[in-house]
C-alpha cells in the first residue's frame, strides 16, 4: 500500500491594516489559494499588503525611483525558496480604475493582484511582446467573476 504525500501547506499573508472592505480576507484567500493552485502550484507562501496611495508613492519611489503613487507594485522572491513574492496594492486607485471601468472595487483588486503574482511569476509586460497580457486576459475570464 502506497500513500500520497499531502501537498505542502502554503502560507498566504494577507495584510489589510486600513480595513478595506473590498480587501476582505474571507473572499481573497480563497479566491487567491485557486490562482496560486493553478498558476503557481510550486509556492510554498506568498504575501500581500493593502495600503493607501502615500505607501505606494513611497515604496514606488524607493524600489523604483519613480515619485507618484501607482496601483500595483511587485516583489518577486528569492529563486528556489518557495516563497512567490510579495504585492503591495492602493485600494485607493484600486476603487478610482474601478469607477473609470465600470466594475466593483473588489474585481479591481483581483485584477491587480492577478497582475501582481504574474510580475512575481517574472512575466513583464515592458518587454514581452503581449505575452503577459495575453496570459492575463486568458486568467481574468477564468478567474474573475463578471458579476463583481
Amino acid at each position: 500500500m502506497t500513500a500520497e504525500a499531502e501537498p505542502a501547506a502554503r502560507e498566504i499573508a494577507i495584510l489589510n491594516p486600513n480595513r478595506y472592505p473590498e480587501a476582505a480576507v474571507r473572499h481573497l484567500r480563497p479566491w487567491l489559494e485557486r490562482l496560486l493552485d493553478e498558476i503557481a502550484p510550486e509556492a510554498t507562501s506568498f504575501g500581500v499588503r493593502f495600503a493607501g496611495d502615500r505607501e505606494l508613492r513611497r515604496a514606488n519611489r524607493d524600489y523604483r525611483g519613480k515619485d507618484y503613487a501607482t496601483d500595483v507594485l511587485s516583489f518577486p522572491g528569492e529563486e528556489g525558496d518557495g516563497h512567490l513574492g510579495d504585492v503591495l496594492i492602493s485600494v485607493p486607485r484600486a476603487r478610482h480604475q474601478a469607477l473609470e471601468a465600470g466594475h466593483g472595487p473588489e474585481r479591481e483588486v483581483e485584477i491587480l493582484l492577478l497582475h501582481g503574482v504574474l510580475h512575481c511569476l517574472g512575466h513583464d509586460h515592458e518587454t514581452d511582446d503581449g505575452a503577459m497580457e495575453r496570459l492575463e486576459r486568458r486568467l481574468r475570464k477564468k478567474f474573475l467573476s463578471s458579476a463583481r
